[in-house]
């Protein structure tokens, strides 16, 4: 993979998803293996809370989750290039990142829960891909490049900043900034208040009553995953999608209506190039969040307000 200085350099590193895709597909069976212990673990929070990760100051990690009296985490370090395993009685365990198959590394992290005395009996396959190899037989994913592993996490990192700031500005229901492991996506979701229709599914590898739960409420998601351009891509979409919503001007210059994907995208390359990114970026967010809030008819008053509210008191 060519990844020259100047790029890494860059606040927004761009890296072409054709240079790593070997790599992002080796993670994504990895990241499904952390997330799955702690789907494992902890009691169940609206549309799934509870099973995501989040992006941290070395890579992705689940935070605390509950082993009866204790807590442990898991980290994935992508500056180390270790997935860390800690427990509060002060055990720790870490896992090599490296090239090496989903098989290995699966025994190998269960193992480590193991020797922690964590109980790792986990869904034996993998969700929303396909071919769904079970992890325990999965050798056909092995590559690990440690710069593109790097810079998808510098990525996120600057998605996960700016889509935060465009969080604040909501104060009715809003999920965390999370990244959910079965598609891989960095996401932040807000919600009308009201009921959605009951979901259709349809996801490879996912029962339907997953996606009834995931979107059981109406909803506008937005957020970031390595897809959907050369460097991947930002997107937005509603459930259920109000009429005119895919008709709704959007910027930055670039963005458009993917009536294939049913979203938004903006592809990462135009944030990346651009003069401002975050401006970018926030665009992008602001103006599909009031295509699906104009079209759906939210209750945008009660539902937003200045995040600078009381900083005249601060």
């Amino acid at each position: 993979m060519n990844t020259d200085a100047a790029a890494q350099g860059r606040s927004w590193p761009q890296l072409r998803v054709a240079d790593w895709t070997a790599t992002r597909d080796t993670l994504h069976m990895w990241t499904q293996i952390v997330g799955k212990v702690r789907l494992v673990h902890a009691p169940l929070i609206n549309h799934w809370w509870q099973v995501t990760l989040y992006v941290t100051p070395r890579g992705l990690g689940t935070g605390s989750i509950p082993d009866g009296r204790r807590l442990f985490d898991l980290e994935f370090d992508f500056i180390a290039h270790e997935l860390r395993i800690r427990t509060s009685d002060g055990g720790a365990r870490a896992v090599r990142l490296e090239a090496k198959p989903v098989s290995e590394f699966h025994a190998q992290t269960l193992r480590a829960l193991h020797e922690l005395g964590i109980d790792a009996e986990i869904s034996s396959t993998p969700n929303e891909v396909e071919p769904a190899i079970p992890f325990a037989q999965d050798t056909a994913h092995a590559e690990y490049d440690p710069a593109a592993a790097r810079l998808f996490w510098e990525q996120l990192m600057q998605a996960h900043r700016v889509i935060e700031e465009f969080r604040s500005h909501f104060v009715g229901k809003v999920s965390p900034v999370h990244f959910f492991w079965g598609s891989m996506d960095l996401a932040c979701t807000r919600f009308s208040g009201r009921e959605a229709p009951e979901h259709p599914g349809g996801a490879p590898n996912v029962g339907d009553w997953v996606m009834v739960e995931g979107y059981s409420r109406e909803l506008f998601s937005c957020g970031f995953w390595p897809g959907g351009g050369d460097e991947g891509a930002f997107y937005a979409y509603a459930y259920p999608e109000p009429e005119g919503f895919a008709d709704y001007p959007v910027g930055p210059e670039g963005a458009y209506y993917s009536r294939g994907n049913g979203q938004f995208l903006l592809p990462y390359e135009v944030v990346a190039t651009a003069e401002d990114p975050d401006q970018a970026v926030l665009q992008f967010l602001h103006d599909t969040y009031h295509a699906a809030a104009e079209h759906g008819g939210w209750d945008r008053d009660a539902l937003e307000d200045d995040p600078g509210r009381w900083d005249h008191l601060r």
